[in-house]
């Protein structure tokens, strides 16, 4: 199942297109609840195997359940519980692609990055980018206390704009980009794009947003939350069935579930996994 403030259908599509190619007994379903606490107990109650949990839920779940594995403890958030009989374990596969995405990336940890954001998705890019071994980085952010807090905790310097030079690699986890009214925003200047090295996007929506195109088109690898997403939910797959399904069959799934204009960035992302 999946508990979220905003419930969407990409999740359990494909959840469920794996379930039923691999012949598994599984049903995946998305919530939303205004009671966590009951809605955590119900996973127990029920003897519900897992369960997806989004924002604005990933922090406000941990005293509810038992234990967190190493990828939630690294930046206090969950994203994904797991039912073993009756005890729940607090994983956070956000974290775990991420890093997966930046490990098999060609983005050196030994220059610096720029990240721009200090929303959601930003304490698991951050963390990962550490635990992948970068040391050196900025994080420009305008919100004047999670901007300097993340960049505290994570032991990278903050910036309230975006300075005047840019870096090797170019994070984004800003709604720059995003359908909606910033789908026509560009997250970085032309010229940053055009001197990176490596463009990451955690916008899923569209996968190929302005600053992802700007810097397909200035022949730089590049990343998206599309990406983020359907690793994330591989991961996810593996912990509720024990069974971590082919690259070929997580291609299908992805196109499934998110059309196939993903289907290929999706596909290369986990063929590397």
């Amino acid at each position: 199942m999946s508990l979220s403030g905003r419930p969407g259908n990409a999740g359990s599509r494909l959840h469920n297109y794996l379930y039923d190619a691999l012949g598994l007994d599984y049903i995946y379903k998305s919530f939303s609840t205004r009671d966590l606490p009951a809605a955590v107990a119900g996973i127990r109650a029920l003897d519900i195997r897992g369960s997806a949990i989004s924002m604005p839920f990933k922090e406000a779940v941990i005293p509810l359940i038992d234990a967190l594995e190493p990828s939630a403890l690294a930046i206090d958030s969950v994203n994904t519980i797991v039912n073993d009989d009756g005890h729940l374990t607090g994983y956070n596969t956000d974290y775990t692609a991420c890093r997966q995405l930046i490990e098999a990336s060609p983005a050196d940890p030994a220059k610096p990055f720029l990240l721009r954001g200090s929303g959601g998705m930003a304490k698991a890019v951050v963390a990962a980018l550490r635990d992948a071994g970068f040391t050196q980085g900025t994080i420009a952010a305008r919100n004047p206390e999670a901007g300097p807090a993340l960049a505290e905790r994570y032991g990278f310097a903050w910036a309230a704009e975006l300075p005047a030079q840019g870096a090797p690699l170019l994070v984004n986890v800003t709604p720059l980009g995003m359908e909606g009214p910033d789908a026509e925003a560009l997250a970085f200047p032309e010229a940053m794009i055009a001197a990176a090295e490596v463009a990451f996007d955690v916008v899923a929506q569209p996968a190929q947003t302005p600053f992802i195109q700007a810097a397909i088109g200035a022949g730089k690898p590049v990343f998206s939350g599309a990406e983020v997403i359907v690793l994330q939910a591989v991961e996810q797959f593996a912990l509720y069935t024990g069974v971590r399904p082919s690259a070929e069959l997580v291609i299908e799934a992805a196109r499934f579930a998110h059309g196939d204009a993903t289907a290929a960035r999706l596909a290369a992302a986990t063929m590397k996994g």
